[in-house]
């Protein structure tokens, strides 16, 4: 039994180290943009045309899939009759494909009558240029509805629009499936959303600015907390970067993103850096008027959020509604590929100033929530920028690091324990027919 325990440590540091040596990092092109990274546990799914054909998701799992102009495209959910459902969707075209304003997708969530559920959609508006965009659909249980509240089959559908002037190529689909958790006491929580909240953008931090590498993707976004923060290497032309902050119940967030100074022209770009945020569920919250630019510094800031609250999803506001739980909240920046023609494709120095204000509140949840809560864990993330595979790769090192220990000790120790025992039985053991000491190799003697 000690010997078959040994062997278990052993192999727990193994699959340790493997585990290390599988996760994956960010691939960056010489020159080009890194692309984005998508969940490496991201399992393939196929939307069908017919709903009845459709592939089912399961709660908590990330799936890729990919979408055609025009197509419409169906995914099953099997829903009981108490949990909230939260599918979210991020469209990312290929290749830098070309986009026109109005091009998106639309993400609802239906019952079997096909009753619409809630409908949201994700579309590039003034700033035309292709970048990850997302948004989510949810079946939210409420007392006062008739509507989606039953136990049963559910569909998710996403369609997408694009100008006949637009790249006709597929756009990837990353989808992420959620189940918001249990309330404590759904009795006492408010219905009613915020009337109004502090509006007023606070003082900038005063920290000296400390440089970090945005992620590539929601998967591998950089943590920031309060502070100034700067864009190790700046942003590219085409390039998107992205960040997260842990925001709890009860704070606001505040950014601004500033872009410095490029003497090489003075040429005016009229949407030149878009900046968005998106919620724990991946469900677009707002974002800030795109960046106008002509060589010399800009800066640009989400409008003001309320504070994160659950009566939130009770306003009809979206960017409000989307303030309904704590967790981490997503910052995507984006810097047009149309700054490459007049000012070049080099790096343009960016700074985000970011500010979490307010008292965190208890959870409304029980019990473990998960994507909706933010921990210490979280929190010791952000202030030391790690994404999320960075804090894995972390993790397991330390894993690797006492298993490692552990086998070695429990081996070396064995080995004491064997020499030990081998010693105590020479001592007492009687003599041979020659006088020699006792062999240990052939059949035990008859007692």
């Amino acid at each position: 039994m000690r010997q078959r325990n040994r062997g278990r440590v052993a192999l727990a540091a193994v699959a340790a180290m493997c585990a290390v040596a599988a996760l994956p990092g960010q691939a960056f092109a010489a020159g080009e943009p890194a692309a984005y990274t998508f969940d490496p546990g991201a399992e393939k799914v196929v939307g069908t045309e017919v709903s009845t054909e459709a592939s089912a998701l399961t709660p908590g799992s990330v799936y890729k899939s990919s979408i055609k102009p025009g197509e419409k495209l169906y995914y099953r959910l099997n829903l009981d009759a108490r949990t909230n459902a939260y599918v979210s969707a991020v469209a990312v075209p290929r290749g830098g494909g070309q986009v026109a304003y109005g091009d998106g997708i639309t993400v609802s969530i239906r019952d079997s009558t096909d009753m619409q559920c809630s409908s949201q959609d994700a579309r590039f508006e003034s700033a035309e240029f292709p970048r990850p965009i997302a948004t989510y659909a949810y079946r939210i249980m409420q007392k006062d509805s008739s509507t989606c509240q039953e136990a049963g089959t559910y569909n998710v559908l996403i369609e997408r629009e694009s100008k006949e002037t637009s790249a006709p190529d597929e756009w990837d689909l990353e989808l992420r499936y959620e189940s918001e958790p249990q309330l404590k006491s759904a009795g006492s929580m408010p219905t009613d959303a915020p009337e109004n909240w502090p509006s007023a953008s606070p003082t900038p931090p005063t920290t000296a600015p400390q440089k970090r590498s945005g992620g590539t993707s929601y998967y591998d976004a950089t943590g920031l907390e309060t502070g100034e923060w700067q864009e190790k290497g700046g942003i590219k032309p085409g390039q998107t970067l992205f960040y997260r902050v842990p925001v709890d119940w009860g704070q606001q967030i505040f950014a601004t993103a500033d872009l410095s100074n490029n003497n090489a022209s003075d040429e005016f770009i009229g949407s030149a850096l878009a900046m968005s945020l998106d919620n724990p569920a991946h469900g677009h919250v707002d974002s800030a008027t795109p960046l106008s630019y002509s060589g010399k510094p800009a800066s640009v800031s989400l409008d003001p959020l309320p504070p994160v609250a659950y009566e939130n999803r009770y306003d009809s506001t979206g960017s409000v509604s989307a303030m309904r739980f704590a967790g981490w909240y997503y910052l995507s920046v984006t810097l047009s590929p149309a700054i490459a023609k007049s000012y070049g494709n080099k790096a343009i120095p960016l700074t985000l100033k970011v500010k979490v204000e307010g008292k965190a509140r208890n959870s409304p949840y029980t019990g473990d929530a998960g994507a909706f809560s933010v921990t210490q864990d979280d929190k010791d993330m952000a202030k030391s920028g790690q994404s999320g595979p960075q804090a894995a790769r972390s993790g397991t090192m330390k894993t690797v690091g006492a298993a490692g220990i552990g086998a070695g000790s429990v081996l070396v120790l064995g080995l004491g324990v064997w020499t030990l025992l081998a010693r105590r039985r020479a001592s007492t053991a009687p003599a041979g027919p020659s006088g020699g000491e006792q062999s240990y190799g052939g059949p035990p003697q008859a007692w």
